[in-house]
């Protein structure tokens, strides 16, 4: 009984192998056609251009100031700078909820994720456009610096009351140029960018303020300002502009 048991148990493990192996198989094709699938990264630029003309902003703008690019990236992909377009463990959750139905987990996505989205897969969804994000991330990490990448994604992300591009947002809810934000300003579009509509600080200043709390405490986390810092930050208003006052 116990070599039966044990010769059980080898077959089990041997078919488990088998499976592991063809669906990494599968993986490794499936990413190979993905990636001949999918065009090359060299024209982001252009397609930035072609956004910022739809949206009747300048192209190029300015390049993105460090307080609004530190709090993003403090926020939104704190390894940003020294590790892979992707986040690998972010592409597995995205598999397993694919695979069990479970969306309630949908972030990770890298900043290069991001700005893929918006270049390459505007307004569409589903597992293949996700995938094509994913190797346009690869592809757009590796053709261009990581200060041009900030650049194009500052300029096409959308910040709310149909400002797009961050010097857009900058006037608009500032009355200034990007180049004259202050850190809690450059913080409170950071985090205005994951979810413009309902991190509203003008329809609702309250949650803003929530979203900006976050983004402060990330901040924090990741030692871009001390404990001093974070409680300055936190005590000091929004200071958005009322609407007739928008504007450079």
């Amino acid at each position: 009984m116990r070599y039966r048991r044990g010769g059980r148990g080898r077959r089990i493990l041997k078919r488990l192998g088998i499976t592991v192996v063809t669906l990494a198989v599968i993986l490794v094709i499936g990413a190979v056609a993905v990636w001949l699938g999918t065009p090359s990264a060299t024209d982001a630029p252009q397609r930035t251009a072609a956004q910022a003309k739809d949206y009747g902003i300048a192209y190029p703008g300015p390049d993105v100031p460090a307080v609004f690019s530190n709090a993003l990236i403090a926020t939104e992909d704190k390894r940003f700078n020294s590790e892979s377009a992707v986040d690998p463990f972010a592409v597995i959750r995205l598999v397993a909820s694919r695979v069990t139905g479970d969306t309630s987990d949908q972030g990770g996505a890298t900043i290069q994720q991001q700005l893929a989205k918006m270049l390459y897969t505007p307004g569409q969804g589903g597992i293949s456009s996700e995938f094509k994000q994913v190797v346009m991330a690869y592809k757009l990490d590796a053709t261009f610096s990581k200060k041009e990448i900030l650049n194009m994604y500052a300029e096409v992300a959308y910040y709310g009351h149909n400002y797009y591009g961050l010097e857009s947002a900058a006037c608009g809810y500032y009355g200034h140029p990007a180049a004259n934000l202050t850190p809690e300003q450059g913080a409170m579009l950071a985090g205005a960018v994951n979810a413009p509509t309902y991190d509203d600080p003008i329809s609702d200043p309250a949650q803003a303020y929530r979203r900006y709390s976050h983004v402060i405490g990330r901040m924090k986390s990741v030692g871009d300002i001390t404990q001093a810092q974070e409680k300055q930050m936190l005590t000091a208003t929004l200071g958005v502009v009322p609407r007739s006052e928008a504007g450079c």
